[in-house]
This record gives structure tokens, C-alpha cells and sequence, in this order.
């Protein structure tokens, strides 16, 4: 009876989540449609047309993939009589062929195990555990760099909510795609009330203060450095936005790979912060390659207009 009530509280918070995600992207584009409509109608028309193609290839879309996966976890393939789920070992196989993140000669050996239960079972746990569990390591990372580049140069707190929205999204679409199946309904939930509150913390995030964060002695050495106070907010608001995405996607591996018993909600947070926090390194040193040339872009025509004005006297 608990468990069942812990359920239904969740599937509440999950369409809690979902309608407020509604009204506030709603209002966002209501409000810039009505900037729009001060320069003409169409113009205001136009944007409204765009904002809900938008909507459905960056949102829906991925959402309606999400929901049509068939619900499955690799801990069923430890299963002991894999008859009872053979069924599904096909439907998954099938989709896992259809993909590209998968070697030829591991396609081969799930084409050949596809007659036999025990087989398949087998070819699949191979495939996941020593395979596509480092190719999500790598989409949960590549996604966390574009939250973090995205976040740290956008200066508007509902551009940041939106795009963490919509990022942890599709990046939740394609674990689901590269794995072939879902996870339960009651975990999808709970993975889209995570999603909302760390597109909250991202809103709130803008404005975050730097000498809040740093020593002042740190803050001293960077007033040195030309430049560099003015990024180190964005900088640090996006670092934080992704490390919240790398702890969602790794939840979402969590609980497409085990769902068992023993992955109790304890484990879960503090296990995915622990490995979200080994991946953040190499999210910083990728997205800080590309971050300072997007930043110093915004400082070039100031730059020029000092060029010309030079060439002037």
C-alpha cells in the first residue's frame, strides 16, 4: 500500500512538473511575441509559428519516442529463465540493430544469438555492459558541454531554464534510442521532476555572484587578469548547470541498466554525484575550449570600432 502511494505521489509531482513547464514556456513566448507584434503582426505570427515547430522536434518529439520505447532493464537479462522475457530481448535486439552504436561484429553476434533465449541474453549483456554503457558515458557528456557552453553565455535566466529543459530532454531521448528501450513509468517521473528542479536551479543560477562563491583572495589575483571577472559568473553558473545534466543523464543510465532491488534512493543521488563529478573534468576542459572564443567574440566589434577609430585620427 506504501509502495503504491509512493507511486502515485510521484506520477502527481511528474504532471506537476510537466504543466508548469507548459505555462512558463508558454508565458516566455506569449511575452516575446508581444515585443514582436510593436514591429508588426506578422513578425509576432511568425515567431508564434516558429516557437511551436520548435516545440514539437525539441520537445514532443523526443518525448513521444520516450513514451513508445518498449520499458526494459538490464537487470532482466541476469534473469534466470530468460524465456519468460524472450519477446522482449527481440524487440530490444531489433531496435539495437537498427542503430549505429553498435560494432558490426557485435551486431553479428546478437543476429546469430536471436533463435535461442539464453543466447540473446547474453549477446545484449555483452553489448550493454562493455559497449554502449561508455558510448551514454559519452552522449551524457557531450550533452552536459552544450548545457554549460549554452548557459555560460546566455544572459537571461528563462533562456537557461528552457534550454536545460529541452537539452536534459533530448539527452534522456537518446539513452533511451542508443539502449532501445525505457525505463519504467514510475522512474520517467522522477526523472522528469529532476529535469524541472535543476531547470529552476539554472534560472536561479543568473544571478549567482562570483565573490559569493570565491575567497577574496582568489577574487584579487582574478581582477588582475583583463577580462576575466566579468566571465567567471557565466563561467561558474555554466560548470554548475553541468554538473546538474551529467547527474541527471547518469541517473537515467542508472535506471535504464539496473532496477533493481539494492538501487535504492540513496544510492542513486549519491552515487550519480560521485560519477557526475569524475566526468566534470573532462566536460570543463572541452566546453572551455570552445567557451572563451564565444565570449571574445562578443568583445570584437567593440575591438574594431577602436581599429577604425585609430585609422580615423
Amino acid at each position: 500500500m506504501k509502495k503504491d502511494s509512493s507511486v502515485k505521489l510521484w506520477y502527481l509531482a511528474c504532471v506537476g512538473a510537466i504543466i508548469l513547464i507548459i505555462m512558463m514556456v508558454t508565458a516566455s513566448v506569449l511575452q516575446i511575441g508581444n515585443q514582436l507584434a510593436t514591429i508588426h503582426p506578422y513578425v509576432s505570427y511568425g515567431f508564434y509559428v516558429l516557437a511551436v515547430l520548435l516545440t514539437y522536434f525539441l520537445l514532443v518529439r523526443p518525448i513521444v519516442i520516450i513514451l513508445w520505447s518498449p520499458s526494459f532493464s538490464i537487470d532482466t537479462t541476469l534473469d534466470k529463465n530468460p524465456k519468460k522475457t524472450y519477446s522482449v530481448f527481440k524487440v530490444v535486439a531489433k531496435r539495437l540493430l537498427d542503430n549505429n552504436d553498435l560494432t558490426q561484429a557485435e551486431k553479428e553476434e546478437i543476429k546469430n544469438a536471436m533463435g535461442d533465449a539464453h543466447k540473446l541474453r547474453d549477446a545484449l549483456n555483452h553489448a550493454y555492459n562493455h559497449h554502449i554503457k561508455k558510448k551514454m558515458n559519452a552522449k551524457i557528456r557531450e550533452h552536459a558541454k552544450t548545457v554549460m557552453i549554452s548557459t555560460a553565455i546566455s544572459q537571461n535566466g528563462r533562456l537557461d531554464f528552457i534550454t536545460v529543459i529541452v537539452v536534459n530532454v533530448r539527452m534522456i531521448k537518446d539513452l533511451v534510442v542508443m539502449c532501445g528501450f525505457r525505463p519504467s513509468y514510475r522512474n520517467l517521473a522522477k526523472l522528469v521532476v529532476n529535469v524541472f528542479t535543476t531547470a529552476l536551479i539554472a534560472e536561479g543560477l543568473e544571478n549567482i555572484k562570483i565573490q559569493d562563491v570565491l575567497p577574496q583572495s582568489t577574487m584579487n589575483m582574478l581582477g588582475e587578469i583583463p577580462l576575466i571577472k566579468p566571465v567567471m559568473s557565466s563561467v561558474v553558473e555554466g560548470i554548475s548547470n553541468a554538473l546538474l545534466t551529467l547527474r541527471i543523464g547518469i541517473v537515467t543510465r542508472k535506471y535504464l541498466f539496473d532496477d533493481a532491488e539494492d538501487l535504492t534512493k540513496e544510492k542513486i543521488r549519491f552515487g550519480a554525484l560521485l560519477e557526475a563529478a569524475k566526468h566534470l573534468p573532462m566536460v570543463i576542459a572541452d566546453g572551455l575550449m570552445i567557451f572563451p572564443n564565444a565570449v571574445f567574440n562578443m568583445f570584437k566589434p567593440k575591438a574594431k570600432k577602436l581599429e577604425d577609430l585609430d585609422e580615423a585620427k
